[in-house]
């Protein structure tokens, strides 16, 4: 991984077998799309697909910067990553003209990149994409490395691809309207990455006022996306080392599908943080008190730490066996030996993840 400063802009490097491309980190970038965008298609012929949050908080001044590009908009929500609304897109792109040597930016949340990617890679057999995420959590993680897909109603990501986003353009300004909530779903991944593989990350000096401080935030932006790189770069297409980044998230696609996806991905992670904790606790995989650190860290950043009244542990289960992380029936869990030792196990015991799961709450 290399990185590069340019004035007030910073640029990291991500390689892949199919292509290096730059992560572009910089206050204001939106209003040098064109500028910073030429190098990666942003100056042919441009379709932008939006979700309609963040289209209105920032498509204004993304199409004024871009303004022969044509706008795209899908729905807000997980309920929108799903085969209708890339169907709808595909229609959409053909009455727009796109073509293959067309690029499509996609302006959103992790919903959005996922989507909209999704549809890039597989429209006209794939063509070039610009990822520029709009929140937190899209920044920090499921931006970069590549892996972009939609929803079944049997569970999350069961469809997708690899496709290397031609650039990744970060401008911080755009989380200065993010929500609170979606600022503390943003931290759960970069609370994620501090488990993985840089204990920093989990300070306290990250949170003031329940966010970090706009000074800080470049910094957080860096030191998360590093713990990122250099896995995606270690292991691009998932064989290994990359399944690691899936901590917490077989407990948290479980939630989210048993919720019908009314929680929201981050806060479904920061359960399945807490529940990975303890069953490698549980295991003897790790040092007693590991729990309760990545509980008080959860607890800093506002995050939930137990399941919603009624969530049954035979449901929750039954999702997991669903998952696309398990193989040919197998059971297979991101764990911790400690901070940044993270290890896949494989077989873990029912009863076991059934503790945990009535531990935090299942009935």
């Amino acid at each position: 991984m290399g990185s590069m400063a340019t004035g007030a802009t910073t640029r990291l490097t991500v390689r892949s077998p199919q292509g290096s491309y730059p992560i572009h980190v910089g206050a204001g970038l939106r209003w040098r799309l064109a500028e910073m965008g030429a190098p990666h298609g942003l100056r042919g012929r441009v379709v932008v697909v939006s979700s309609e949050g963040a289209a209105a908080e920032h498509a204004q001044a993304v199409m004024e910067t871009l303004p022969q590009a044509t706008l795209l908009t899908i729905a807000d929500g997980e309920g929108a990553k799903n085969l209708a609304t890339v169907e709808r897109l595909y229609s959409q792109l053909i009455e727009a003209g796109i073509q293959r040597d067309s690029t499509m930016l996609a302006l959103g949340g992790g919903v959005l990149g996922d989507t909209a990617g999704f549809a890039a890679a597989s429209f006209l057999r794939g063509i070039r994409c610009v990822q520029m995420p709009s929140t937190l959590l899209a920044m920090v993680d499921s931006s970069v490395g590549g892996k972009v897909g939609i929803n079944l109603r049997e569970g999350k990501n069961l469809v997708g691809a690899f496709l290397q986003p031609a650039a990744v353009i970060l401008d911080p300004e755009l989380l200065e309207t993010l929500p609170a909530i979606e600022w503390r779903c943003g931290m759960a991944e970069v609370i994620k990455h501090g488990l993985l593989a840089d204990e920093e990350l989990l300070a306290p000096r990250w949170l003031k006022d329940g966010r970090p401080a706009a000074s800080d935030l470049p910094e957080l932006l860096r030191r998360a996306l590093r713990v990122k790189i250099d896995v995606v770069e270690a292991d691009p297409f998932e064989q290994g080392q990359r399944a690691h980044l899936n901590l917490g998230h077989t407990f948290a696609h479980a939630i989210e599908r048993v919720a019908d996806y009314r929680w929201k991905h981050g806060e479904a992670v920061a359960v399945g943080l807490l529940a990975a904790a303890q069953l490698s606790e549980r295991l003897g995989m790790c040092a007693a008190g590991l729990a309760a650190r990545v509980e008080q860290v959860l607890e800093r950043a506002g995050l939930p730490r137990r399941l919603e009244a009624g969530m049954q542990a035979g449901a929750l289960y039954a999702a997991m066996a669903r998952d696309k992380k398990w193989v040919s029936g197998r059971s297979r869990f991101v764990l911790l030996r400690g901070i940044g030792q993270p290890e896949v196990v494989w077989d873990v015991p029912a009863d076991e993840v059934v503790a945990v799961l009535r531990a935090l709450g299942a009935s």
